[in-house]
């Protein structure tokens, strides 16, 4: 039971005063109004009224009862990463990681933009409840106006004793990797990881302090539960998979739509695909460059879940969804993103530097000059096998993933590509690739 007065919350009051939590599937798009203006903090304070406060390990042990885990990417439980960070007589950071390095992701920009004081509060009581001293922001360069308008509304109101910074995430791939955001804070190396086997940033991250890196969707939804408890926010999900997701979905509108769905819902239904979907759309990319394909039938019976994407192979990843349609070359879409994704690799190891390439060089011939293959796309798995798991960090996983996923899922097309020569269909382009920048 909570209650609420303005200017102060506490834990133990009347449940009559709490102003009511979203009933629905939509929470954080609820909070943002629907609609383009920013939502300023007088009526975000008049929406949700202000934090209660936690004491000792309490809020802990409801986000463990909650089932929270990371929307950034890794779908670890939200209660054991904040644990787990250190204290070892220095006090922690909490970093609120906004970076989406990711080129088919927008919802960690919209909430940023649209509800920017959601996320502060997510990441306040994260630094209150790990005893953090330091809270940083780490966001594109477009997003800082708006949050550092943000944190002077909330030093005038007198909201919050934690000292803010932000910090501007590098336009990069791999900018929002844990150790590479704590690279990019400490002004070393800025968006590029560091090695797996170094020690874990929650032990010794930004300025060599206990760190934990948050994504700002993550710190949003904690914000809520803060409010409203463990309780209303399983009440959407299923008992294994509990709460909402937000999804960046492309190729289903007239362009990207952020979507808010209930973890554990048919995707056929989260995307409203009818049976007539299986001749419209070749295949179905979830989780980003970084994820992997899944047949338009898998996509059509699939529930949302990251446990049922990766039984395909795939992931939900930072929540990403791509619909190719019939009319575009699926082997052209994937040499594109494989050669951006070997430009955007660290530079930091074998698998990464010669392997990454090699693999755009066989899907760039596969797309564009099929018959130069001599052995068609054998070589591909070998190749794979060689890359995978053998990286200083995670990006060539990633890679390869997306890369051995399209060979499943586009067979037939692969099979079509080398009998017959390369497609000609004069397509836009479906998957967004920014320039690359090699890393030498």
């Amino acid at each position: 039971m909570r209650s609420v007065r303005r200017g102060t919350r506490s834990i133990g009051g009347p449940a009559d005063q709490i102003p009511g939590p979203p009933t629905g599937d939509q929470r954080l798009l609820h909070a943002a109004g629907g609609r383009e203006a920013p939502v300023g903090l007088e009526e975000h304070l008049e929406g949700w009224g202000e934090l209660p406060t936690w004491k000792g390990a309490a809020f802990l042990d409801e986000l463990d009862r909650s089932g929270l885990r990371g929307h950034g990417g890794a779908w670890f439980p939200v209660g054991a990463k904040w644990r787990s960070v250190g204290r070892g007589g220095r006090s922690p950071i909490v970093v609120a990681n906004g970076a989406e390095g990711e080129p088919a992701s927008a919802k960690d920009r919209f909430l940023l933009r649209q509800v920017p004081h959601l996320v502060l509060d997510g990441a306040a009581l994260a630094a209150a409840t790990i005893g953090a001293s330091r809270i940083v922001l780490h966001v594109p360069a477009a997003g800082v106006a708006g949050l550092e308008f943000a944190i002077a509304e909330r030093r005038r109101r007198g909201l919050g004793d934690c000292p803010i910074d932000v910090v501007v995430a590098p336009h990069r791939f791999l900018a929002g990797q844990e150790s590479a955001v704590v690279n990019t804070v400490n002004g070393r190396t800025p968006g590029i990881p560091s090695f797996v086997a170094i020690r874990s940033v929650r032990e010794s991250g930004v300025g060599s302090r206990p760190t934990l890196v948050q994504n700002v969707e993550t710190l949003a939804h904690a914000a809520l539960i803060g409010r409203f408890g463990s309780d209303w926010f399983r009440r959407a999900g299923t008992p294994d998979a509990p709460g909402t997701v937000l999804l960046t979905v492309s190729g289903r509108w007239s362009g990207p739509r952020i979507v808010e769905a209930p973890l554990g819902a048919p995707l056929r239904e989260v995307l409203a695909l009818g049976p007539g979907a299986a001749e419209s759309v070749q295949g179905v990319l979830l989780g980003g460059y970084g994820g992997g394909w899944v047949t338009t039938g898998e996509a059509l019976t699939m529930p949302l879940t990251e446990e049922a994407a990766r039984s395909l192979g795939s992931s939900i990843g930072p929540g990403v969804i791509v619909l190719l349609p019939s009319g575009a070359c699926p082997l052209d879409e994937v040499a594109r993103v494989v050669r951006y994704l070997a430009g955007e690799r660290a530079g930091q190891c074998g698998p990464c530097i010669n392997g990454l390439d090699l693999l755009a060089e066989t899907f760039e011939l596969l797309a564009t000059r099929p018959r130069s293959l001599r052995g068609g796309v054998s070589s591909v798995p070998a190749l794979c096998h060689l890359i995978e798991g053998r990286g200083a960090c995670r990006h060539p996983d990633g890679a390869v993933r997306f890369a051995r996923t399209a060979l499943r899922v586009f067979d037939a097309h692969t099979a079509l590509h080398l009998q017959r020569g390369p497609c000609h269909t004069g397509a836009s382009p479906v998957l967004v690739v920014p320039a690359t920048a090699r890393v030498p």
